[in-house]
């Protein structure tokens, strides 16, 4: 598995080669307290594009310190794309890693080919019992933040993984995420968006419901909706090859 080094920082990420001679590039951005692990094998594999499944700073494998603002990771994700020389990519962001998709769409155009937002939001407001938890009781507050992740179809062993891998990032890391997504709202924005967009959101997501999907559809001129049963918040996980077969359509229009 490859490393690449981004400001002093080693950062980790799978990486799946397509064996088509011209595969688009697809980067996956997972959200708070994630890694590349939170995508499903079906979306890291995907057959007709070169993946990338990168893991923040401070989380997962790579090395370094979280960010405490999506613009701080917006950074980071450039970075990444300039030391593998990627010019263009179809990124594919999961909540905090959807704000980051958005961001980089409306601030630096000319390197997105296209955007799918998973379990995503205009704005993504945290709790703040939630803030303040993580903080002093750090352990309680991650099993509530898990409990709201996943739907019915969920498997208790996939709620467990889940679990241990958000305790493994710890608690500095996993406030300042959250807090990057607090501060997080680009609804004034999304008209200046040009980028083909997908969005997908679980129809049992209660961490950023359907209505922000459909918010999100109304307000970026030619974007799809598609919304999947049976799944919450981790639906590229519970659901990964129906989330895997939207993106594989999607990429087929661009």
């Amino acid at each position: 598995m490859p490393y690449v080094q981004i400001s002093d920082e080693c950062v980790f990420y799978a990486y799946h080669a397509s064996a088509l001679e011209k595969a688009p590039s697809v980067l996956l951005v997972h959200g708070a307290g994630g890694s590349h692990l939170h995508w499903g094998y079906e979306v890291r594999s995907l057959p007709e594009a070169n993946v990338y499944a990168v893991d923040l700073p401070g989380h997962g494998r790579s090395g370094g310190s979280g960010r405490c603002s999506v613009a701080a990771y917006v950074e980071s994700i450039l970075e990444f794309m300039n030391v593998l020389e990627l010019e263009r990519a179809v990124v594919v962001g999961h909540s905090m890693g959807s704000a980051i998709g958005l961001t980089l769409g409306i601030a630096h155009p000319k390197c997105i080919q296209g955007l799918v937002l998973i379990g995503s939001g205009a704005r993504l407001r945290v709790l703040p019992a939630i803030l303040k938890g993580l903080l002093s009781d750090f352990g309680a507050t991650v099993k509530t933040i898990v409990s709201h992740c996943y739907g019915s179809g969920a498997t208790e062993q996939m709620k467990r993984l889940g679990l241990g891998q958000m305790l493994a990032v710890g608690e500095q890391v996993l406030h300042d995420d959250f807090v990057a997504c607090d501060f997080f709202d680009v609804m004034g924005r999304l008209e200046s968006l040009r980028a083909p967009t997908l969005i997908i959101t679980g129809m049992e997501d209660v961490m950023t419901p359907p209505k922000y999907a459909q918010y999100l559809t109304e307000h970026i001129e030619g974007s799809q909706l598609t919304l999947i049963e049976g799944a919450g918040h981790m639906v590229m996980l519970e659901r990964d090859k129906l989330v895997a077969q939207a993106i594989i359509r999607f990429l087929e229009m661009l």
